[in-house]
């Protein structure tokens, strides 16, 4: 066949025309993008629906776990239950003497010539601390003294110029009334004899109270006193002292802890700096409350010790009877600002925060006073990740309180 007998527009559509091996080309890649992102949707859709099935299964309720809290956190809780606790109060004061005496002047007072005893001293009832000059004194008790010789030489006098007017009387030499007269001025003069003697008395009185005594025997707490110093009635306290160098703590107490204490219960003191305790008791409870404080003292009698310095700061535990209370750990109980506090699971597995009062710590555990009856499931630890209404897992702990 002639070759120029060919369609014309079949020639252009033959295979090998360039214009349409690129059309090919391009529909293939369009259907292989087509496939590929389908491929993309059905995986997405897959996985999509894996995940909603393995969440529903998680939060569905099984054997193990009936209600569904897998994904709460788990605490520890106990149930402490009541016990019988030793009611120890803790509270802080002063130490002081017992019987802190000050030592003045008793007398008219002067120069000081001597001072015999330094702080910290213990002296005998009547000792003399402190001697004041008394030169002046001595002169005029002197003076005095010479005066009671006078008097009685007056007296005396009187007495023989009576017994001779008695043995002339009877004679007629001398009258009844000159007799009368004679006995009038022996007497007299007798008198005068007291009088001196009186005055000198009083003088050498005057003198030995220019010595300063000890009141009583005791501790020497401080002396206020030096040679060459003017004292006299006004110059206030020269030395002061324990009486028998016995002390005491001046416990500041809340008002419902006053209620507690009674005369004789035991306590235990502790200086500030210091880790000995010393033991004493309880021996007068205030009778009043501050008004503004809402606290009274309670003072606890202490036998003397070095470490037990008036003026300085102690604690002291008092042991006031028994009380019925729950004992937690130390762990289980939080504070704040609001005070103490700890966390309970109610019967939906809530958190819930219930304020509380605490008693004495010791190596037990801490005594609640108030807030807690003793069944509630406390959260032994961990509370302070915890906030009220938070969903938890309890696990009952296995140490027994």
């Amino acid at each position: 066949m002639n070759r120029m007998d060919v369609d014309p527009a079949w020639q252009r559509h033959a295979p090998d025309d360039p214009e349409l091996d690129e059309h090919a080309r391009a529909a293939k890649r369009r259907k292989i993008i087509l496939v590929a992102a389908i491929a993309v949707i059905a995986a997405i859709i897959i996985l999509a629906m894996v995940l909603m099935r393995g969440g529903s299964d998680s939060k569905a309720p099984t054997p193990a776990n009936p209600a569904g809290t897998q994904d709460a956190p788990r605490v520890t809780v106990i149930v402490p239950g009541r016990q019988q606790i030793v009611n120890v109060i803790t509270a802080t004061g002063t130490l002081a003497a017992r019987r802190d005496m000050p030592v003045g002047v008793a007398g008219e007072g002067g120069m000081v010539s001597r001072v015999l005893v330094e702080a910290g001293a213990w002296v005998r009832a009547g000792q003399t601390l402190a001697v004041i000059e008394r030169s002046v004194q001595a002169e005029e008790a002197r003076q005095l003294a010479a005066g009671i010789d006078v008097a009685r030489a007056d007296a005396a006098l009187a007495q023989q110029e009576l017994d001779r007017a008695q043995a002339l009387v009877g004679r007629g030499f001398i009258s009844k009334a000159d007799v009368q007269r004679r006995i009038a001025t022996r007497d007299s003069a007798n008198a005068r004899v007291r009088v001196a003697q009186a005055q000198f008395g009083a003088a050498r009185a005057r003198i030995g109270r220019l010595d300063i005594r000890a009141p009583v025997a005791g501790l020497v707490l401080s002396r206020n006193v030096e040679v060459g110093q003017v004292v006299g009635s006004g110059s206030g306290a020269l030395f002061r002292m324990a009486e028998g160098g016995r002390m005491e703590l001046r416990a500041m107490l809340a008002q419902e802890d006053l209620a507690t204490v009674r005369l004789g219960s035991p306590a235990s003191v502790t200086p500030v700096g210091s880790t000995t305790s010393h033991q004493g008791e309880v021996w007068q409870i205030s009778p009043i409350v501050d008004p503004q404080s809402r606290q009274g003292e309670a003072r606890i009698a202490l036998s003397y010790s070095p470490e037990l310095r008036p003026g300085g700061f102690a604690s002291a535990e008092i042991r006031g009877g028994t009380v019925d209370a729950p004992l937690l750990p130390e762990t289980a109980v939080q504070s704040d600002a609001k005070g103490n506090y700890v966390f309970i699971v109610d019967a939906q597995n809530r958190a819930v925060r219930r304020d509380i009062k605490v008693g004495e710590t010791s190596d037990r555990g801490v005594a609640v006073i108030g807030g807690l009856n003793g069944n509630e499931r406390v959260v032994l630890s961990a509370g302070g990740f915890l906030n009220t209404g938070d969903k938890v897992t309890p696990m009952r702990s296995g140490v027994q309180q």
